[in-house]
């Protein structure tokens, strides 16, 4: 069962991206790639708990189990030792991938607090977009009664797009409100 994401991408974008930037072949047109989310707690090195309950979080949002990231290298400053559990991630492909990017784009986005649309410069030069989100209560699954405490999380979009205006017409045809 596809997505409406996905057959929106099938059914039109791949048709106008072929027209716009004239390739000879449907395999050249870019496609997301992945999804990876990733949310940095600071503060588990002096409380393990806290990592726990961005994980549970992740996992909602996500809808699958995140892996938690460790510390290579050890920074005296930030009292961090190498392979100490810092942060969570999750890597999101397929159909899970397009729900997501749905959701982002439909729901979780329109509810960020004087939302003015995301920055169109947080492209790598590659073809992959960067959006950081300020806290984890924009999204539908999360709980506000059942959160401690507020914390951001990056989410990056992976592209085949070989360019950066490649990547910026895929994500606007997709429905990213990009600012004027």
């Amino acid at each position: 069962m596809a997505n409406r994401l996905q057959e929106k991408y099938t059914k039109e974008i791949v048709p106008s991206m072929i027209e716009k930037f004239k390739y000879s072949s449907i395999m050249e047109a870019p496609k997301i790639d992945k999804i990876v989310l990733n949310m940095g707690v600071g503060d588990a090195t002096t409380n393990a708990k806290n990592l726990d309950e961005a994980v549970e979080e992740l996992g909602l949002i996500a809808g699958q189990k995140p892996l938690i990231t460790k510390a290579k290298k050890s920074i005296a400053g930030f009292r961090l030792r190498e392979g100490n559990a810092i942060g969570a991630k999750v890597t999101l492909r397929g159909q899970r991938m397009y729900e997501f990017l749905d959701k982002l784009i439909n729901v979780s986005l329109p509810r960020v607090r004087d939302f003015h649309g995301v920055s169109s410069r947080a492209f790598d030069g590659r073809g992959n977009y960067t959006l950081g989100v300020r806290e984890q209560l924009i999204f539908p699954e999360i709980d506000y009664d059942n959160v401690n405490r507020v914390r951001g999380l990056d989410i990056v979009i992976v592209t085949t797009a070989e360019t950066d205006e490649e990547s910026r017409e895929l994500l606007t045809q997709l429905g990213m409100p990009f600012t004027k």
